[in-house]
């Protein structure tokens, strides 16, 4: 088939993203799997949900396993007009656009779909994918709300889906041989693992609600939030700075830096600890995520502390990261492992006979892509990728319930078994919250 030309005019999006409110869709014939297309064992059929920011780099990312032969890309999707042009511009030759996610959903010949908007639909989204049927790639924080956490944990096993939370650290070369040095004693016993992190920013120019720009869904863009009017300090990236759509940085960076220290510490399962947070809020604008912050968290058997700091103290070179403390020394991560280097000792490291090793799928230099060749490997082999949705629930949960010590100005004690906090009603009933019709699990 020719190459069709990629003009895809105002009229065309609306009618393609799913203005029509009769299901089912038309699917045209062209993106119906044919009678001799690979399963998903072979080559998995795409949809991408969210294709700005981040999820750019993945549609990039698959365009390049699209040439190896690895996959089909049948669609993208997105609430900005003018991103969604880009994508395909970008992703053509085949793929339809969409602006409802939910009409990727119905298509039976999509295996698999890529979530990459705002974090306040990563749940919701996930959990209508693996309900059905589709594997997930989700970028981090995995959730807003510990509940939606949970929702997220249970459709994949029931649905028996590999969902890849995207904190690509866990593929990468330098957290792979951090892990592997702290793990194997570099530093002695690791009682301390510290994090620094520049503070939140402060909206220190406030700008009226307005209308939303023609190119926009702005109900679709808020999803499962409550209804507000549109404002520029909302969206599109600085919706990080807002606590019920963002959570500032610990629930953004912190996602990635705390699923490195688990891993280092091979603290996966441990799951109950005290949280304890402190720091100061803005007092103008519509942004109201903490701008400074220090969060201890207690883990017990074997004991240890992760403490966030915001800014905390600057070790490295880098504008965030890691310091592992042990009773031999420390060992610095900048970032989280993955964009930066490791430190020379830790590159330099020889596992000692008998010594532990710690397994990594190992397919590509690049970090981004190695962690989608390692979600599908799970998906190929029926197993868990390295940081499925259970390990990024509970990185997830390190980040919210820091942000509930915050906001309640009180230390929590977690049960992670029950997953509840334990003599503190009012925490609990904030560990989830309502969610806006029909944009709901």
């Amino acid at each position: 088939m020719a190459r069709r030309e990629s003009q895809v005019t105002r009229r065309a999006l609306l009618k393609a993203a799913g203005v029509v409110a009769s299901f089912p869709h038309v699917i045209s014939s062209r993106a119906l799997a044919a009678p001799d297309r690979p399963g998903a064992n072979d080559r998995l059929t795409l949809g991408h949900i969210g294709v700005g920011g981040m999820g750019t780099v993945h549609l990039k990312n698959m365009l390049d396993f699209r040439r190896g032969g690895r996959v089909n890309i049948a669609a993208v999707c997105d609430v900005d007009e003018n991103r969604l042009a880009s994508a395909v511009k970008l992703a053509d030759p085949g793929v339809e656009p969409y602006r409802d996610y939910r009409y990727i959903l119905e298509r039976k010949d999509i295996d698999a779909v890529v979530i990459a908007t705002p974090d306040h639909w990563h749940a919701v989204q996930t959990v209508h994918a693996c309900q059905s049927g589709k594997h997930v790639y989700v970028e981090k924080p995995a959730s807003v709300t510990i509940e939606e956490g949970k929702a997220m944990v249970a459709a994949a096993r029931e649905n028996k889906r590999a969902v890849q939370v995207g904190a690509q650290a866990r593929t990468a070369k330098p957290a792979h041989a951090t892990c592997t040095a702290i793990r194997n004693g570099i530093v002695g016993k690791v009682e301390r693992v510290t994090c620094w992190h520049y503070e939140t920013p402060v909206d220190d120019n406030p700008v009226a609600d307005s209308e939303p720009p023609a190119e926009l869904d702005w109900d679709l863009w808020l999803g499962p939030l409550r209804w507000r009017p549109y404002n520029q300090r909302y969206c599109p990236g600085v919706f990080r700075w807002l606590m019920e759509s963002g959570g500032g940085q610990i629930r953004d960076r912190g996602a990635h830096q705390f699923s490195t220290a688990l891993w280092c510490m091979n603290a996966d399962e441990q799951v109950s600890y005290t949280v304890d947070a402190k720091g100061t809020a803005p007092t103008k604008g519509l942004w109201d995520c903490p701008v400074t912050m220090e969060v201890v968290y207690t883990f017990k058997d074997p004991d240890w502390e992760l403490i966030w700091g915001q800014p905390g103290e600057k070790v490295g070179k880098s504008e965030f990261g890691n310091v592992f403390w042990g009773d031999k020394g420390r060992l610095i991560l900048e970032w989280e492992g993955a964009y930066k280097g490791a430190e020379p000792e830790a590159m330099n490291f020889k596992v000692p006979p008998g010594g532990v090793v710690i397994p990594r799928t190992d397919e590509y230099e690049d970090f981004n892509m190695n962690h989608k060749a390692d979600w599908f490997k799970a998906i190929k082999n029926g197993t868990r990728p390295a940081v499925d949705i259970e390990i990024g629930h509970r990185v997830a949960t390190l980040c919210n319930l820091g942000n509930l010590s915050f906001l309640l100005g009180r230390k929590l004690v977690w049960d992670g078994v029950k997953q509840q906090v334990v003599g503190d009603e009012q925490a609990n009933r904030m560990l989830g919250r309502p969610q806006r019709y029909p944009y709901h699990l």
